[in-house]
């Protein structure tokens, strides 16, 4: 028996990945700022 996905939870799913790709870009950004701020101290 298939159940096929209501659009409430189709939207859930969309907000769901759209909240991982946010956390993930995010996540990436800090890890640059860090990097470069760690570059720039070592050239002290």
């Amino acid at each position: 028996m298939s159940r096929r996905p209501t659009s409430s939870s189709i939207h859930f799913l969309q907000e769901l990945t759209m909240a991982d790709v946010a956390f993930v870009v995010t996540t990436i950004a800090v890890f640059a700022l860090v990097a470069l701020v760690a570059k720039g101290v070592t050239k002290l």
